[in-house]
């Protein structure tokens, strides 16, 4: 009898079983992937300390002749954008393989006192806070600019993981699971991933234990519940669990699977803040303040107002350089009323922000059906794309500086961003659409209603696409 399989089948089943033998590899490499661990922490170290032992760069240095600017350009024009890349392709496999604060909280986990998570500490609202925290706060101090301000965001943030390791969970990540700054929009970014670890819940239940076999646990680190594992948002691929039970496996997945069929299962108000207040809200506008004609009428009004208050002492104090950016030296310096108008311009960026695109989810889930919480969270997830893509083209504009400023031409720029702007809204209205289909109650009312979701779709990334093309 002939063989009916399909190409595409056979391709299919191929892939499924080289990502299947890749994480069962991964499970058998430990050592390997601990001594990339420990390489990118000396990388690590080393790139957050010299810096903040040698004198500023000048005007004449360059990427190739000072390490600051080679620092600068290594974590704001490659790691971070890469690594928020990485996110969207792989998942959080730069959490488990590569993150030195994460290798760093578990080396530390295994001499912890191994006391009880407290529930303050699992407070879902943590990961929210933590990005707007330092993200507001990087801005405050010139984090892009200058290496003692990378040394205390991010070897205070190191610090803080390895001192958490050291009081709460036993060879866990209690740090990575609920505290790190960036875990929010990590668990944002990694739903839109094509591969997961995906499990096996029948094969599972019949699973027996081998007569000659010894692993009967695995230690997931991110404290994750392998048996109910279904997403991405949670897990740092890093592969240990690969082939447990004969029910786990690294598989391909369609790019909307988890936000259509995953995200939606219960309302998460807190990942909606993070969209709209932190990705779409908080961190435009820390991209955006610095060559804002706004700020500077915004900062004049504050200045008009403090004069009529008698308060102009604050028109010229500073604040030491770990509070607010303080260079004399490099004509740097912000005062408590830049730093007061720093403030107002990003939160009021980020009140518009939450106000507009709140307004429009709530206007889209009425028109799909009546108002449903679950509704309204599910359709804030299929923002993900333009918010995600927003955010690594800005953190992109200190690439494109530092290769300007060292004579790199680079015109394929604005096309590229405004190919990546237009493929996220496109990527974000077609993932409204198959959401919308869950929740409308009629073809008219699911036209309707992704009609409006792909209004809210162009608009984040106009709202992105000002940063670049105008002030």
């Amino acid at each position: 009898m002939a063989d009916c399989t399909t190409p595409s089948a056979t391709h299919r089943s191929g892939l499924k079983r080289a990502l299947s033998d890749l994480g069962d590899w991964m499970a058998r490499s430990r050592r390997l992937i601990m001594g990339v661990q420990w390489t990118v922490i000396v990388i690590y170290a080393v790139l957050i300390i010299v810096p903040t032992l040698l004198p500023l760069p000048t005007n004449v240095d360059r990427i190739w002749s000072h390490i600051t600017i080679f620092a600068q350009f290594v974590f704001w024009g490659i790691w971070w954008p890469g690594v928020l890349l990485s996110m969207i392709l792989f998942g959080r496999l730069w959490c488990g393989v590569l993150c030195p604060e994460g290798a760093l909280s578990e080396q530390a986990a295994t001499w912890s006192l191994g006391r009880a998570v407290p529930r303050w500490v699992t407070w879902k609202g943590w990961p929210f806070v933590g990005f707007l925290g330092t993200t507001i706060y990087g801005q405050m101090i010139s984090v892009y600019q200058y290496p003692a301000a990378v040394l205390v965001i991010l070897g205070g943030s190191t610090a803080a993981a390895i001192a958490v390791a050291l009081i709460w969970g036993r060879n866990k990540r209690v740090w990575c699971r609920h505290l790190c700054p960036v875990n929010g929009v990590f668990a944002l970014v990694s739903k839109l991933a094509p591969v997961h670890y995906r499990v096996d819940r029948d094969a599972w239940g019949r699973w027996r234990k081998p007569a000659d076999s010894h692993r009967t646990v695995v230690n997931c680190a991110p404290l994750v519940p392998l048996r109910t594992l279904d997403g991405n948002a949670q897990c740092h691929m890093c592969g240990r669990c690969s082939g447990f039970r004969d029910a786990i496996a690294l598989d391909h997945r369609p790019f909307s699977h988890e936000i259509v069929h995953v995200a939606g299962r219960e309302a998460k108000p807190w990942e909606t803040a993070l969209i709209l207040i932190g990705l779409l809200g908080v961190a435009g506008g820390a991209f955006r303040w610095t060559g804002s004609s706004l700020f500077i009428d915004l900062k004049m009004w504050f200045a008009e107002t403090l004069l009529s208050l008698g308060a102009d002492r604050l028109l010229d104090m500073v604040m030491p350089w770990w509070i607010l950016t303080n260079y004399p030296a490099n004509n740097d310096v912000m005062s408590v009323l830049d730093g007061i108008t720093l403030l107002a311009f990003i939160g009021a960026e980020a009140l518009f922000a939450g106000l507009i695109f709140a307004g429009g989810l709530v206007l889209a889930t009425r028109i799909a059906g009546g108002w449903s919480s679950v509704c309204f969270h599910h359709l804030a997830q299929a923002l993900i794309p333009v918010s995600a893509i927003g955010v690594i083209l800005g953190l992109s504009m200190t690439t494109v500086m530092l290769l300007r400023t060292n004579g790199f031409y680079l015109g394929f720029i604005d096309p590229l961003r405004a190919v990546l702007l237009a493929g996220a809204t496109v990527w974000s209205a077609w993932l409204s659409a198959r959401i919308v289909e869950l929740h409308a109650t009629s073809p008219s009312r699911r036209l309707l209603a992704t009609g409006m979701m792909t209004i809210l779709c162009i608009l984040a990334a106009v709202n992105w696409g000002t940063l670049f093309w105008t002030l």
